[in-house]
């Protein structure tokens, strides 16, 4: 089988060294970019498995380069983990909200890096062995084969992790998730993310269904629901 590809987008060459001596030693390919449009460039091109990205890098910074790739259908469903200095609450939040799927702050544990990688890649392969192909409901329809989601046959561009929230809630409407169990079931048991980071995913949810967004319904001092059909 072929060595899942690791992209890391980092300017900081002993950081990178290190990153690419512990990951190829774990069995993974590497490929360093050193800054932000290097790495645009690299991810279109080589199509990684995940990609670690720094945000505070050169010429195009990390939250661009987020951004930019959950905007192209070649590379909006590549786990992203940012690698940064960055530790405010604000600066985790943000990072979620173009797109980020883990926000790892510098400095960190390498071992337990290699560990919140394999929790990403597991939770990416899971997509495609979630049951059956295809789930429509008051006209959002899930295709998990493809990875596509459409309102009343119009596409929706998701992140991965709205992708799996919204396959979550829609799969048992008018049950009522808690926080902790949508980050469990949506965002994976062994990640370490705040609650309030869902409540960052449904405001983007919301938005992208537009006048649909009463689909997701908050319940009270719960959490959130997708409407039942009447």
């Amino acid at each position: 089988m072929p060595r899942p590809k690791i992209l890391i987008i980092e300017d900081d060459r002993s950081l990178a060294e290190v990153l690419e001596y512990n990951l190829n030693g774990a069995g993974y390919e590497t490929i360093w970019a050193m800054d932000g449009q290097d790495g645009l460039n690299q991810a279109r091109l080589r199509l990684p498995d995940l990609i670690l990205l720094d945000l505070m890098i050169p010429v195009l910074d990390g939250l661009d380069v987020c951004k930019f790739l959950r905007a192209s259908s070649d590379t909006r469903d590549i786990p992203i983990m940012m690698l940064t200095a960055k530790g405010e609450e604000t600066d985790e939040l943000i990072g979620f909200s173009v797109g980020a799927d883990d926000y790892v702050i510098k400095p960190f544990s390498v071992k337990i890096l290699l560990e919140r990688i394999k929790s990403l890649l597991r939770r990416r392969s899971r997509v495609l062995n979630t049951g059956a192909d295809t789930t429509t409901q008051s006209g959002v329809t899930i295709d998990r084969i493809k990875h596509r989601v459409s309102l009343d046959g119009t596409p929706i561009d998701l992140t991965a992790s709205e992708f799996r929230l919204l396959d979550t809630l829609i799969r048992q409407p008018g049950r009522a998730f808690d926080r902790s169990e949508l980050i469990d079931a949506a965002l994976g048991a062994d990640t370490l993310v705040l609650e309030r980071t869902i409540d960052v995913h449904i405001r983007s949810l919301r938005k992208k269904l537009g006048e649909e967004k009463q689909l997701i319904q908050t319940v009270r001092g719960v959490g959130y629901r997708f409407r039942e059909s009447v």
